[in-house]
């Protein structure tokens, strides 16, 4: 029986052999990886399926931004789906789809709004993603457009949404006088 839970500290090992198993050891060369880099995952949004003890699936979301083509608009957060992984001995079983239904109602249920992969259409169709949406958006390298998919998780968030995905802002601690705290705001 199928056991899907949060990712642990001990699993990241277990989900990079995984991870190569599924796509092989040139995964890294995609697009996509270039705004994972030096980006963590967010750790709340990762979830590991298990078979007994064998990792059966993983899955991961990071956030992204998208820079909009006007350069007076604010970037809109957003999640990357992915990597999804499934061990394919255990594919059609319905793991890719359990691992994302739970992904994306813990995501919505914290707020996020839009959700951004690459991939199959007829497969993430089963979870609402779609090509419309994704229209006006670019990628910092080379990807087939009709592969491009979004799904809002708050309707209309992603109206007339079009620009370049991109790595979020970096962030940095200030220090806040009135109080001394510290907080996290976007990097100039």
């Amino acid at each position: 029986m199928i056991r899907i839970r949060p990712q642990r500290e001990a699993d990241p090992a277990a989900v990079e052999l995984l991870l190569d198993k599924s796509f092989g050891p040139d995964r890294s060369k995609k697009t996509v990886y270039r705004l994972r880099e030096g980006v963590p995952p967010l750790p709340e949004l990762c979830f590991a399926a298990f078979d007994g003890r064998e990792l059966r699936g993983s899955l991961q979301f990071w956030p992204i931004q998208v820079r909009p083509l006007r350069s007076d608009g604010a970037p809109v957060p957003a999640l990357l789906l992915g990597p999804l992984a499934v061990d394919p001995d255990y594919a059609g079983r319905g793991i890719g789809v359990g691992l994302m239904r739970v992904g994306l109602q813990k995501a919505a249920a914290q707020g996020h709004r839009i959700v951004i992969l690459v991939g199959d259409l007829p497969y993430y169709a089963r979870v609402g993603f779609g090509r419309k949406g994704a229209e006006g958006l670019r990628l910092p390298g080379p990807v087939d457009p009709d592969r491009l998919l979004i799904r809002e998780l708050v309707e209309g968030a992603a109206t007339g949404l079009e620009g370049l995905i991109e790595k979020p802002a970096a962030e940095k601690a200030v220090a806040d006088p009135a109080s001394g705290a510290t907080k996290r705001e976007a990097a100039p």
